[in-house]
């Protein structure tokens, strides 16, 4: 018990830690077994879920064409609803218009990633097929540029916040003045 009220030792201390200079990464030209295993099961998952991002894109391109093919149906069909009597056919239009197109950007935004993730994952099929380092070294370039692009669509996005909201707040004002 004595031990812990001396000067010598303090339990609440923090431990020391050796250090050491940092190395550059050195290929070692192998991976460990488990490694192996966990490419392995990631593989076909990747490639899956790349093929799905081409499905979903390309539908979701082909609906913003067929939006915008139908555009002028739109515009038939926009006194029918009713509430809409006091928006001219040219609202009609603009959505139309404005909703094809998003939907058309939005598909080549997101097959993007989708390639990536496909590419990845077949770069990594192919190392465990063939042991060939440059394989697994155009995964994972793959897998990096998956995730940069990732993060720079979030920066995008982040950045379109403030200006929905004063874009919103804008729009607020004019309905309820005038």
């Amino acid at each position: 018990m004595e031990d812990y009220m001396s000067d010598s030792v303090n339990p609440f201390e923090s431990p020391e830690t050796i250090a050491v200079p940092e190395k550059p990464l050195i290929s070692q030209g192998n991976l460990t077994e488990n490694m192996l295993v966990y490419l392995k099961g990631a593989s076909p998952w990747l490639r899956f879920i790349g093929i799905l991002g081409f499905i979903g894109s390309a539908v979701t391109a082909l609906w913003g064409i067929i939006v915008m093919l139908f555009v002028p149906s739109i515009n038939q069909f926009w006194y029918q609803i009713p509430g809409t009597e006091g928006f001219n056919a040219s609202f009609g239009a603009m959505f139309g218009g404005t909703v094809g197109i998003l939907c058309i950007i939005g598909g080549v935004v997101f097959f993007i990633p989708s390639l990536f993730i496909y590419r990845f994952g077949e770069r990594t099929s192919s190392y465990l097929r063939s042991g060939v380092d440059r394989d697994l070294e155009l995964a994972l370039k793959n897998n990096k540029a998956l995730w940069k692009y990732l993060g720079i669509l979030c920066i995008i996005e982040i950045a379109f916040i403030p200006l929905m909201i004063i874009g919103g707040i804008i729009i607020a004002v004019v309905t309820v003045f005038t």
